[in-house]
């Protein structure tokens, strides 16, 4: 069992701004993630509405600047995910496959993952023309029909990226009006290959090993039409990772974990950050905010905790 101060679960812009902020505060810090650094920005093409950077920078490369930040100043970075969470005394005990670290204080950055549709063929056919990442399928679709499945900042930009490779990109939304900012939504305008199919939900998707068509529905008039594609994007939604933490911390009906504006879960001595907790915005910066808000309340914890006796394993 390895001792630490601050275990981190979860590489994504929370977490790396967390591990930032709790190693620089002189905090034994270690950051788990069981994917990717980065997690869904590191998937994101181009961000472009992170402070400082003018012009645009990738999510890869924004992860990467992170992680290389955050282990200047001392923080590990374990690859593995962590399978189960439990209180100790004043301990808290995160079990992964290969190893049990025992924290004085935990910092959830888990994240978040695309929510499925839910419709006729979507599940036969994932991987087979039913995506949820642009970034890393949109090349596969090169001079191909497409389309894209939702009103948000993902979906329209999603939207947008994919006309790099295809050659016409549709986007449906059961609305009649896009949830996404205007900028966005006037450059998938501005763009050619890019066709609105609004007031529109997918009933069922079909194709023969393949994505090949979409049976969709006009919510107003409850016209049934087909449209033809190759592949098929969702952009609908987002649920929290919380696996290894179900029913142990306060969350609302969609399992977003509650924090304060301390990020402080209903368990003390654990905080939350990013996109796994219950908020309004889910963008990078917001998420970076958090990250560095739990980390240094995470300090005043221990700095709490260090007035105490505190339990020590030989």
């Amino acid at each position: 069992m390895r001792e630490v101060d601050v275990l981190i679960i979860g590489a994504g812009p929370a977490g790396l701004t967390a591990a930032i902020y709790a190693s620089r505060s002189k905090l034994d810090t270690v950051c788990i993630e069981k994917k990717v650094i980065g997690g869904q920005a590191a998937v994101t093409d181009e961000i472009e509405n992170y402070s400082g950077f003018p012009e645009g920078i990738s999510g890869l490369e924004l992860s990467g600047l992170m992680k290389a930040q955050a282990e200047r100043f001392g923080a590990e970075f374990i690859t593995g995910g962590v399978k189960s969470i439990e209180k100790d005394g004043e301990l808290f005990n995160a079990h992964t496959e290969k190893e049990t670290y025992s924290a004085k204080t935990l910092v959830l950055a888990m994240g978040a993952y695309p929510q499925p549709l839910g419709c006729p063929g979507e599940e036969e056919l994932r991987s087979r023309g039913v995506s949820y990442c642009a970034t890393c399928d949109g090349a596969f679709f090169e001079d191909e029909v497409v389309a894209v499945v939702g009103g948000g900042n993902t979906a329209v930009e999603e939207g947008d990226y994919l006309t790099k490779f295809a050659s016409k990109v549709y986007i449906i939304h059961r609305r009649d009006e896009f949830r996404a900012d205007r900028a966005a939504v006037e450059r998938a305008i501005a763009n050619p290959k890019i066709e609105f199919v609004m007031d529109t939900v997918v009933e069922k998707i079909e194709g023969d090993g393949m994505v090949e068509n979409l049976v969709i529905k006009n919510v107003k008039s409850g016209e049934i039409s087909d449209l033809k594609v190759s592949g098929v994007f969702m952009f609908v939604g987002q649920s929290p990772h919380d696996e290894c933490v179900k029913g142990l911390f306060e969350t609302t009906n969609g399992g977003w974990l509650k924090t304060n504006d301390d990020m402080e879960t209903s368990v003390k001595g654990v905080f939350a950050a990013g996109d796994v907790r219950e908020k309004h915005l889910r963008q990078v910066v917001t998420a970076a905010a958090d990250g560095a808000i739990a980390a240094m309340s995470a300090s005043a914890y221990i700095s709490e905790l260090r007035g105490k006796i505190i339990p020590t394993r030989s």
